[in-house]
């Protein structure tokens, strides 16, 4: 299953410089866990934490122009940091699975000389093999568009530090490049090109994971693509679909019905397990079954309550009904997305529900079927009761206003509450997590 082992956000909307986990050049901090879970008061950068992984997605599907401006965010003006030098730039570190080398992106967004946003800076970087230690090798490094990436699995020489800098002139002396670009040092020719994008508010990882030379490009690309953010609601989950199984439910649940179907169709059995559990964790529920109309060709689905003769409609069923439901159906998908992330799952649930809800979030991540890495941000301490300090990250605003993260296991007095048997989110709940009244704790909320 494809990590994630950590994440640094700068200069995204409150998000001034965060880490989360380990990266390539901090080895000594420990990878994020299967599930994590992101808390903190109101405004203290949940949801932008929450949008980072959206816009980060959006930027590979549709161009960083049109990602500054979809789901609300209003371009890039709006959501760089304020007062902040340079553009936003987001470094992931994460591996394809548990044994193989640790693959690291990085990318920057700022603005053209006409104020457009566009990539600056790109860059994937992988450890060689047998190398523990050490600046890891660069197969794709582009810089206002132009760079150069490596063919296959060859891993070629190490790339000089002068890449980085984001002019043409340093990249082309680092290759041995005179200035047609044409190459000098033809033992590197077949390992390497040159290229230039002729769109530099794509992508580059978008254009080249479509080559077949480039493999290790594709599979993060195609990682990337399978991240599913939840933007579900329950008015559009009782939305009346068109009849027609479809395999994965959509971002906005809008679909839940076509997915039931598919699942009845492709996997009738494993379904009728799946829903006799989902019935046996929402109270009253006694059977889920869906029912096509033959003249408008609509699917519905039909929850039974127990105590009624008659089921209801997905139209006519509570809010933390259709949620819960759609969450434990996301959860059994099949072929699952190898990230998921949600923001706020508590939301109109029944408080105890939500340990119940965590645990399934948990089974799901951990199972040796493969899951899905599930990425939660959360302001419920009843749904922190079920997490272990390794597993809550707490989100503060510090001193400049920006937001500052730190892992709740970081501090040892809360480690030791929780090994007493007190439970993470009642001492959430009390205060204990909070920076500014922990003893000894210093930090820049202080």
């Amino acid at each position: 299953m494809a990590m994630i082992q950590g994440i640094r956000i700068k200069n995204f909307k409150g998000l001034k410089d965060v880490t989360l986990g380990k990266l390539w050049n901090a080895q000594d901090a420990d990878p994020l866990t299967p599930m994590t879970v992101v808390i903190g008061k109101n405004g203290t950068g949940k949801s932008s934490l929450f949008d980072a992984f959206g816009f980060l997605a959006d930027c590979l599907r549709m161009g960083v122009e049109e990602a500054c401006d979809m789901r609300g965010r209003g371009g890039y003006e709006k959501i760089h940091s304020q007062g902040k030098g340079g553009g936003i730039s987001f470094e992931i570190y994460y591996k394809q699975d548990g044994k193989a080398r640790p693959i690291t992106f990085e990318i920057e967004i700022d603005l053209d000389n006409d104020s457009r946003p566009y990539v600056k800076r790109e860059r994937l970087r992988q450890r060689r093999r047998g190398q523990d230690y050490g600046r890891p090798f660069s197969f794709l490094i582009l810089n206002e568009g132009k760079g150069i990436v490596w063919k296959g699995e060859a891993e070629g020489r190490q790339v000089d530090e002068a890449t980085e800098d984001a002019k043409l002139r340093d990249l082309l002396e680092f290759l041995g490049l005179d200035k047609s670009g044409e190459p000098i040092r033809q033992e590197e020719s077949s390992e390497t090109e040159v290229v230039e994008l002729t769109d530099k508010r794509r992508l580059g990882l978008a254009t080249l994971a479509s080559l077949r030379q480039h493999p290790r490009i594709s599979a993060f690309r195609d990682f990337v693509e399978g991240w599913y953010l939840s933007y579900f609601t329950p008015d559009a989950a009782r939305s009346i679909a068109r009849s027609g199984p479809q395999r994965h439910l959509n971002i906005h649940g809008d679909n839940l019905s076509n997915v039931v179907q598919f699942m009845e169709r492709d996997h009738p059995k494993r379904f009728q397990i799946v829903l006799n559990q989902i019935a046996e964790k929402i109270p009253g529920i006694g059977k889920i079954s869906t029912h096509r109309d033959e003249i408008s060709k609509n699917l519905y689905l039909l929850f039974e309550n127990k105590g009624f003769s008659k089921p209801f409609s997905q139209m006519q069923m509570s809010d933390g009904t259709l949620k819960v439901f759609a969450y434990l159906l996301l959860l059994e998908d099949p072929s699952p997305p190898p990230f998921l992330c949600i923001e706020e799952p508590e939301n109109g649930l029944y408080h105890k529900l939500l340990e119940t809800l965590a645990n399934e979030f948990r089974k799901h991540a951990t199972g040796r079927k493969g899951g899905s890495q599930v990425f939660i941000t959360t302001h419920q301490p009843y749904f922190v009761d079920a997490l272990s300090p390794e597993e809550v990250w707490i989100l503060e605003k510090g001193m400049d206003g920006f937001s500052v993260i730190r892992r709740a296991s970081d501090d040892s007095l809360v480690k030791s509450m929780v090994q007493e048997g007190l439970p993470l989110g009642g001492l959430w709940y009390s205060d204990y997590l909070d920076s500014k009244k922990l003893p000894g704790n210093k930090t820049e909320t202080d």
